[in-house]
């Protein structure tokens, strides 16, 4: 009942199944372990922003490069005030304002970009307070340059002069006249009049739509998998019952060729006369029988003419 598995075909329908489904299985899996790695990555991150907001601050060349560890860390550098320029379109909370962003000049010459504080409304250098003079020492939260387009950061340009979009050294390397570290703080304590910007979560460790992306993935390959199972277990029965069927004559033969209904046709017409080859025979009886519907139709019987 079941030969029919070891045809090609079906061998080649089984090599199928039998490959597809581990592959489905691993995918799924996969994408699972994907979600799971990022939920840990959040919880971790924030376990890490709460002991960073207790830890004692660290040098900022001990921090660097920032990573997915050292962000949100506390850090402190101490240099002079330079150029300083405004973020536009940044929220804190249900309002709308700008970042007053500030130049350290470290002793090494480069600067380190320093968030001194928000305030609401749209960027207006002259809201912004001054910068404090001389030497300062400053500490706050690390964080990892911006990418523009993502987390609320702008990526169009064209801003006025004095703004930027991200905080990053590629946006801020034409801007100032000086290297600028591939990082940024913002201050624990915001100066006079404005309020202090609170450090964000390392990029990739929060469970945003890209994390449910692979849980919904990981139900994607385990239907997959369930769904070539299925349609196997489906063609066998198919083909199991079409044999039964065969097998107990419910099966319609196929029918007759043009060639063969042609002959069975001929054969059916010919009379014995006509295999003896009395073709006129025929021709005669087709005239009696001819006469005799005529008479019947007018009432009267008409004889047939002898023949000569």
């Amino acid at each position: 009942m079941y030969r029919f598995l070891l045809t090609p075909r079906w061998w080649g329908i089984n090599v199928f199944m039998l490959l597809a489904i581990p592959f489905c299985v691993f995918m799924g899996s996969w994408q699972l372990s994907r979600f799971e790695d990022r939920v840990q990555e959040h919880q971790e991150a924030g376990e890490q922003a709460t002991a960073a907001e207790t830890a004692p601050a660290r040098p900022l060349a001990e921090l660097l490069p920032v990573d997915k560890k050292t962000s949100g860390n506390q850090a402190t550098a101490t240099g002079r005030y330079g150029t300083q320029l405004l973020v536009p379109d940044r929220e804190l909370g249900d309002d709308t304002g700008f970042y007053v962003l500030t130049m350290l000049r470290t002793e090494d010459g480069r600067a380190l970009p320093v968030v001194r504080g928000w305030l609401p409304g749209e960027a207006d250098a002259a809201k912004a307070p001054a910068a404090p003079t001389g030497e300062v020492t400053v500490t706050g939260a690390l964080q990892a340059s911006e990418t523009p387009g993502s987390n609320g950061v702008r990526a169009q340009g064209g801003l006025p002069s004095g703004q930027t979009g991200a905080i990053s050294a590629a946006s801020l390397v034409n801007l100032v006249p000086y290297d600028v570290y591939d990082a940024w703080i913002t201050l624990d304590r915001a100066d006079t009049g404005m309020t202090a910007v609170p450090a964000k979560a390392p990029s990739g460790t929060g469970l945003d739509l890209k994390a449910f992306q692979n849980l919904g993935y990981t139900g994607e390959w385990f239907v997959f998998a369930g769904f070539v199972l299925f349609m196997w277990f489906r063609l066998v029965r198919r083909e199991v019952e079409f044999a039964r069927d065969a097998e107990l004559g419910l099966t319609e033969a196929p029918s007759a060729g043009p060639a063969e209904n042609g002959t069975a046709a001929t054969t059916a017409t010919a009379t014995p006369d006509d295999k003896a080859g009395n073709t006129g025979t025929s021709s005669d009886t087709g005239t009696a029988s001819d006469a005799d519907a005529d008479a019947d139709a007018d009432g009267t019987k008409v004889s047939p003419s002898p023949t000569a």
